[in-house]
């Protein structure tokens, strides 16, 4: 990703045809699929302040010669490709954890 010419921002329509901005933070491709670390843009500064921070894995999967972001349904497959990107990532951002029962963020 460029620098020069600033974030590379994606468009993702939901199940209801709601279209949401997402800034792609990075990508990998490994031997089975394509997967994109995204990080949700909002329009209203108020919006940013009161998102979590959250990241937002998907699989890249060709539909009909089109690139369609998936959720990854496998949870062994997810937790590998979140690791490998918090790695990737962590140099960059503050990653946070979350603990076995979802409450409490781990540093």
């Amino acid at each position: 990703m460029s620098e020069e010419y600033g974030n590379d921002l994606v468009s993702v329509l939901d199940d209801e045809g709601n279209e949401h901005q997402f800034e792609l933070l990075d990508a990998i491709e490994t031997d089975e699929s394509r997967y994109v670390a995204l990080l949700p843009v909002y329009p209203e500064a108020e919006q940013a302040i009161d998102d979590d921070g959250e990241l937002v894995i998907l699989e890249v999967v060709d539909q009909d010669g089109e690139d369609l972001l998936v959720p990854i349904e496998d949870d062994d497959t997810f937790d590998e490709i979140a690791g490998i990107f918090e790695e990737r990532l962590s140099e960059y951002y503050e990653i946070n954890t979350v603990d076995e029962e979802g409450d409490n963020p781990v540093s």
